[in-house]
């Protein structure tokens, strides 16, 4: 990740869940290019940082697992099961907010409206 960013480490879960609700499934390395095209390469999101990610959701019940045979190497698709949906929609909602809020405070111009 950029600059061991602890704010996008803090913010992954949401990451990932987001980027599964808006393209249905993804593998891994999909996930990382996707949000470094989505961030102009401001964030870079390692596979040391994803995967254990993933795989706590997995144990969590919010994503599913697909394995399928592309061009002769085994390729783990990743998707939201319907608890998954749900908590996306509360992580993103959670995260919008509390980004609103750290804006009102880094830019107090913003809250006088």
């Amino acid at each position: 990740m950029v600059n061991d960013n602890k704010v996008i480490k803090g913010s992954l879960t949401t990451i990932i869940l987001k980027l599964l609700e808006d393209n249905g499934r993804m593998y891994g390395y999909e996930m990382t290019k996707a949000v470094k095209e989505r961030t102009n390469d401001s964030i870079n999101i390692t596979e040391a940082a994803l995967y254990p990610a993933l795989h706590k959701l997995v144990e969590e019940g919010l994503l599913t697992t697909e394995t399928e045979i592309v061009n002769g190497r085994l390729r783990k698709y990743y998707s939201l099961t319907k608890e998954g949906k749900k908590e996306t929609k509360a992580k993103v909602d959670a995260l919008t907010s509390a980004l609103e809020s750290i804006q009102f405070i880094l830019n107090p111009k913003l809250s006088n409206g």
